[in-house]
């Protein structure tokens, strides 16, 4: 079992609906209906960060160290430019987790798409920088990482299915309100050396450079 924090790019939920009974009527659907305050939407897994370095020096046969790598991902992840606060809507609960979490589809505008789209091309470049072949194959095979879909889907985890059913459910549309973008676990990150750069965060969508 993990004693150590995944590290997501992700956003808050600020509000849902019009107040606190819109949300908890999601639990007409779901079962545990997740605490309000703690509801997100990730932009980039990233997992583990010490099985990401892992994965990343078995991929490169010990070309990049693990300990270096975790030193690159943590300075990128500083570097990345932030996603500013933005309105979304939802109007309907999809499966997730192979069935096990219920969440809402989450309609986003499209720089939002933008800036996502932004990190996963910083991502490859990053991974080129570690010295990482066959980068795709290696998204996709990373145990941390965990990508099991070359498409991104925006969504809100909220609880448990009720039924067996796949769905997705029609619900009454929801307004959704997110606050800028940040690093989840961002104090578990190690601490970078006075010799690494750090690019100055920016705000809005842009495009995401690796360092």
């Amino acid at each position: 079992m993990h004693t150590s924090p995944r590290i997501t790019v992700e956003v808050p939920v600020l509000s849902v609906g019009s107040g606190p009974p819109d949300y908890e009527e999601l639990g007409s659907y779901v079962d545990a209906l997740r605490r309000p305050q703690g509801l997100h939407l990730t932009l980039l897994h990233i997992g583990v960060l010490e099985d990401f370095a892992q994965d990343i020096a078995t991929w490169t046969r010990g070309i990049t160290a693990a300990g270096e790598a975790a030193r690159m991902a943590a300075a990128w992840l500083e570097g990345l430019p932030t996603l500013d606060a933005f309105s979304a809507r939802a109007e309907r609960l999809v499966l997730l987790g192979g069935g096990r979490v219920s969440g809402l589809e989450v309609e986003v505008p499209h720089h939002v798409q933008e800036y996502q789209v932004s990190l996963v091309k910083a991502l490859h470049e990053l991974l080129d920088e570690m010295l990482v072949d066959n980068v795709d194959d290696f998204i996709l095979s990373s145990p941390a990482l965990g990508f099991r879909y070359p498409r991104w889907t925006p969504h809100v985890a909220v609880g448990r299915p009720k039924t067996r059913d796949r769905g997705p459910w029609a619900i009454r549309p929801l307004a959704l309100e997110f606050g800028a973008s940040r690093i989840r676990n961002r104090q578990h990150l190690p601490a970078l050396g006075a010799g690494q750069d750090v690019r100055t965060r920016a705000s809005g969508p842009r495009q995401v450079e690796g360092t």
